[in-house]
């Protein structure tokens, strides 16, 4: 396999020169992650300068720095450029003009990474796939991404995300999208958005730049449809597929046979029925995943061979892994979705949770934090969970920070279990509460760190059990 870039090949696209030629495989900002011959990006942010891990990523084996300044001591070969930041978007850019993939971007209130890690699985059994590593989606991650793009790659995923207006357009232009895909619009940032309109409105950003012909990848079934078909429109895009269960959906969900391990799909695409085993539980499994399936249509690859291949999806930690426990003398069935929230993704978890069943004699406990970037309205959307946390089963309910003492008052007295300030304050109560065959659902936004409390329930637990 060819190296992923040449000294020349940096040195033209970020417009320096380089002393000592090398060559990259890899592409990082962080000096913790750096493996042997990759090229190292010193960006600066608003806590930490990576200038001053240029020697660190040096002793690691990087093959050479992109540095703005001088940095004493460090070693290898440095190449110097005005911006950092600037120079890494330029060699994002460099690859996405070298590439003859066929590309796919992914946007939405929730569902986003899943349906980028369904597209990566499926594509990727059919021909060398690039996907966004983990959630990187914003100003960093997506140049980040591109400039990792190999040159053999004949698919790539990316992941684009935001939180504040004006975000996403400047990411889309340098994807440059065959396929865009919009999972859906919720109340996601709301706080910093102002309305869901407003939030369509960015997302639909996702097809500025998009490439001649490009397809635009919607969901039928929100009322925001038209908004965003309207948006596509205005960014050249003549292709629209809708997919969902609305049956004017030229890719739909007929049918889904929800089990706790999984989900059984009927499927039309395009008027072609089609029926798959889904490995991940849930219904907003199985629409990410009918949505996906428009896209691998749309990209010109295999639906057949990408549909059989869904069976192994499963959901990743943080975003709905389940994890068989040791407590006790049996076990606790943890389900982590602590990853991030908001009031569609919580209302999702719900239902899944209300499909797993404890062991004899164990209850469903149910550990949630505050959902951020809500806005004004945030203590009336927590409050707002009260019935599907109802309806759910749960019959112990940890709550922890300020919005959530709004979802604690409309609780029924027999299902409130605590609630206190924050998640570290309210980890050790939850992991003691557990007992063996309970099931335990973890989910908050990144900033309520629910890891502390997944984190202490593994502590408490004996480690993994089989199933």
């Amino acid at each position: 396999m060819s190296p992923l870039w040449t000294s020349d090949e940096v040195a033209e696209a970020v417009g320096a020169t380089v002393g000592t030629p090398f060559v990259a495989n890899g592409v990082t900002f962080n000096s913790r992650d750096v493996a042997k011959g990759d090229l190292f990006f010193a960006l600066a942010g608003e806590t930490t300068d990576g200038h001053g891990f240029v020697a660190d990523a040096m002793r690691r084996g990087a093959a050479a720095a992109v540095v703005s300044r001088d940095v004493e001591s460090a070693g290898g070969t440095l190449i110097r450029v005005p911006d950092t930041m600037k120079a890494l978007v330029d060699l994002g850019r460099a690859a996405r003009r070298r590439s003859p993939a066929r590309i796919a971007s992914v946007t939405g209130s929730v569902g986003k990474t899943s349906t980028k890690d369904a597209l990566r699985a499926m594509l990727s059994a059919q021909a060398p796939t690039s996907a966004s590593a983990a959630s990187f989606n914003n100003h960093v991650g997506v140049p980040i991404s591109l400039a990792r793009l190999p040159r053999e790659a004949r698919y790539g995923v990316f992941e684009i995300g935001m939180n504040h207006p004006g975000e996403i357009e400047p990411l889309a232009r340098q994807v440059e999208t065959h396929v865009g895909v919009i999972t859906n619009v919720g109340p996601a940032h709301i706080g910093y958005m102002g309305s869901e309109e407003a939030v369509a409105d960015e997302k639909a950003c996702l097809f500025a730049g998009a490439a001649i012909g490009a397809v635009a990848v919607l969901n039928r079934d929100s009322r925001h449809f038209a908004r965003l078909v309207e948006h596509a429109r205005r960014f050249g895009i003549s292709r629209i597929v809708g997919f969902g269960r609305d049956e004017a959906a030229d890719v739909r969900l007929v049918s889904c046979d929800l089990q706790d391990s999984g989900s059984d799909v009927v499927a039309l695409i395009h008027g072609q029925r089609i029926e798959y085993r889904l490995g991940a539980p849930g219904e907003h499994w199985a629409l990410n995943s009918v949505a996906a399936l428009a896209v691998v249509e749309a990209l010109g690859a295999d639906v057949g061979q990408a549909a059989a291949t869904l069976n192994g999806v499963t959901a990743s930690p943080g975003r709905g892994a389940r994890r068989m426990l040791k407590f006790g003398d049996g076990t606790v069935e943890l389900l982590d979705e602590s990853y991030n929230a908001n009031p569609m993704s919580v209302r999702a978890m719900l239902a899944v949770f209300a499909r797993t069943e404890p062991a004899k004699g164990g209850r469903r406990l149910l550990a949630l934090g505050d959902m951020r970037e809500l806005g004004e309205g945030a203590d009336a959307y927590h409050a707002g969970l009260a019935d599907a946390v109802a309806a759910s089963g749960a019959t112990q309910v940890f709550l922890c920070g300020p919005h959530m003492k709004a979802l604690w008052d409309k609780l029924a007295p027999a299902q409130r279990g605590v609630h206190r300030p924050d998640s570290a304050a309210l980890a050790s109560e939850v992991a003691s509460a557990l007992k063996a065959g309970d099931v335990i659902a973890v989910k908050g936004s990144l900033g309520s760190r629910m890891k502390n409390i997944v984190d202490a329930i593994l502590a408490a637990s004996g480690g993994e059990a089989g199933r």
